[in-house]
């Protein structure tokens, strides 16, 4: 498997999937019939002490972010009266979460828990299934336990066509080594998890936890949804669930542009025509970066078989208004779209920008018409512009002079 399905798993073709809040995922499994414990959001202090006094008794105050380890960080609170909401409130909004800021919190209903327990469906890349994964031992360590003591983590794969009906579900609780009072409630709770995961398109569906309360229902305490972005089209409700406010500014502006772009952490900015050769440059430009400083890719962006001037400017403009790319790498394969075109593409665009184009560029070419587009780039002669024929040649290229900051 190539090393940048791994490193950068938020990238699904080219586009990047849809995390879900706390709340937003809870309030898909309740409307897909799974037991829940759901309160209401609140943005203010006074807001949250409203819900408590509503809700009443104990109530749980939750920074909804889309990261893991709130409680470590102090993001999640009990508290047992409206005052201690307020209190708890005031002190988690505006918290920063291993770099997300929190803006909202969820005052949910205390619950009486006996037993916490770990299930989850995931799309299997590695062999092309799905899987579902759950444990009786599960609860908030569950990242330990598959480290420590993995045989208490079932994981068992889930035709697509035949889907989680009762015995399927019945199956999975029995491998979790559910006890045989629970099978049936937690086979019930799998066969709408599931539900949810197939109606919402989804890539990720986790309850952690999912609960034995003091009724003795079962009920999702948490819950946590990854949506499939390539599926918006048939999912109209999807645009309602981004969080814009949060959104990254340049990913914004690189949808508006029709461009398949995902802002990553690194300095050399990418640009190639093509999932699947981006991302086998993001391979090559992380593996030059280690003997250059350590920089690293700084985005994807695939502007596919269109390497027109309009397109290879909107493309530019993306990457070089982010102001952590120290260089840029055009990797382009020429196949529909010729060399030239794409070499007129990029001298054009650079007339476009102008003064505002003001970082290195290595391009790299390959494939249909080469050596005239090589030709065109070589007379432009643009003072920005390194022509290097080899892939593994311009991705050291565009490191080094990331790491120089040329």
């Amino acid at each position: 498997m190539s090393t940048g399905w791994i490193r950068y798993s938020r990238l699904e073709n080219g586009r990047s999937s849809v995390d879900l809040f706390e709340y937003q995922a809870k309030q898909l499994f309740r409307e897909h019939g799974v037991p829940v414990s759901l309160g209401e959001v609140a943005t203010t202090p006074a807001e949250a002490t409203a819900i408590a006094e509503k809700i009443g008794g104990v109530t749980v105050v939750k920074a909804q972010v889309k990261i893991g380890g709130r409680g470590k960080a102090g993001g999640v609170k009990v508290a047992k009266t409206p005052a201690e909401v307020a209190s708890a409130a005031e002190s988690i909004l505006g918290m920063d979460i291993k770099g997300h800021t929190v803006h909202r919190v969820l005052v949910d209903p205390g619950a009486d828990i006996k037993q916490e327990y770990y299930v989850s469906y995931l799309l299997d890349r590695s062999n092309r299934t799905f899987l579902a994964m759950a444990s009786y031992e599960g609860g908030m360590e569950i990242e330990q336990l598959a480290v420590e003591r993995p045989d208490a983590l079932a994981k068992v794969p889930v035709n697509a066509i035949d889907g989680v009906d009762v015995a399927k579900g019945r199956e999975i609780a029995q491998a979790a080594k559910f006890p045989a009072e629970l099978v049936d409630q937690v086979a019930d709770v799998l066969v709408k998890l599931w539900d949810v995961f197939v109606k919402q398109d989804a890539t990720l569906v986790e309850v952690n936890p999912l609960a034995k309360v003091g009724d003795g229902s079962i009920v999702a305490l948490d819950g946590k949804v990854t949506l499939d972005a390539n599926a918006d089209f048939r999912q109209p409700g999807n645009a309602a669930l981004e969080d814009k406010a949060a959104a990254d500014p340049l990913e914004a502006k690189a949808k508006e542009k029709n461009l398949n772009y995902v802002k990553l952490d690194g300095e050399v900015g990418i640009i190639g025509n093509g999932a699947g050769l981006v991302m086998s440059t993001l391979d090559v430009v992380a593996y030059a970066g280690e003997k250059h400083g350590g920089v690293k890719p700084a985005n994807f962006l695939d502007i596919g078989g269109g390497a027109s001037a309009e397109v290879m400017a909107n493309g530019l403009d993306i990457i070089l208004n982010d102001p952590s790319v120290r260089s840029v790498f055009v990797n382009v394969f020429g196949g529909i779209t010729a060399c030239d075109a794409v070499a007129n593409g990029i001298v054009g665009a650079l007339g476009v920008l102008g003064d505002s184009a003001t970082k290195p560029l290595v391009v790299r070419l390959d494939g249909n018409n080469v050596d005239e587009g090589r030709r065109i780039l070589n007379e432009a002669a643009h003072p920005l512009v390194t022509l290097v024929d080899t892939m593994d040649g311009a991705a050291d290229k565009a490191a080094e002079l990331a790491n120089t900051g040329a």
